[in-house]
């Protein structure tokens, strides 16, 4: 944690990877290394009914400093991002995936998931301070026999590739080991791929 006498480093990263990667981990690692007051906004949703789910979200709670401002927001992600970025802060999400499962599965108004997934993207590209993004990499497995898991799998796909294209860096996390996949500065270039829907 910052003592004020030190610069907040600055810049966006999106961090990927699949369970028990250590994305999470290395995350954290980041946040705690940039000298700003951690904000770690929490996507997930404590359900009841999804013992597993709370395993996992108590595990993350245990692993997290006591001096972080913790922010629990499955669905509007984009407003609390813009609420707390500053100069003098580092905010972590954990993580995009969950947050786009809640937004997807929250309402059957497609206008309004089009529009809070926009307005995420919009103010991913803008946000001062430090910014770090945990998601699942979720397109190394087997194609899905369920077309609704297919379809969320390819959202989520191109959720990531248009977040890691707004941010200065992207980080894959595999098997523990940080895997730089793109540094600050990138310029674009003509031969990006294309996301394809």
């Amino acid at each position: 944690m910052s003592d004020g006498t030190d610069a907040v480093i600055q810049g966006s990263e999106l961090v990927l990877g699949g369970v028990r990667s250590g994305k999470s981990g290395y995350a954290q690692l980041q946040a705690e290394r940039s000298g700003g007051r951690v904000h770690y906004i929490a996507t997930a949703r404590n359900s009841r009914q999804d013992s597993s789910m709370q395993e996992r979200i108590a595990r993350h709670r245990r692993l997290r400093p006591d001096h972080w401002t913790v922010i629990e927001e499955p669905l509007y992600l984009a407003d609390t991002l813009v609420r707390h970025a500053s100069e003098e802060n580092c905010l972590l999400v954990e993580c995009l995936t969950l947050w786009l499962t809640n937004i997807s599965y929250d309402t059957d108004d497609q206008e309004r998931f089009i529009r809070e997934r926009e307005h995420l993207l919009e103010a991913i590209a803008t946000l001062p301070g430090r910014i770090i993004l945990v998601a699942n990499e979720v397109g190394l497995g087997v194609m899905p026999m369920a077309p609704e898991v297919r379809g969320f799998l390819d959202q989520a796909g191109m959720l990531n590739q248009e977040v890691a294209r707004r941010v200065d860096a992207v980080t894959l996390v595999a098997a523990g080991l940080p895997l730089p996949l793109k540094s600050p500065p990138v310029a674009p270039t003509d031969s990006e791929i294309p996301i394809q829907p």
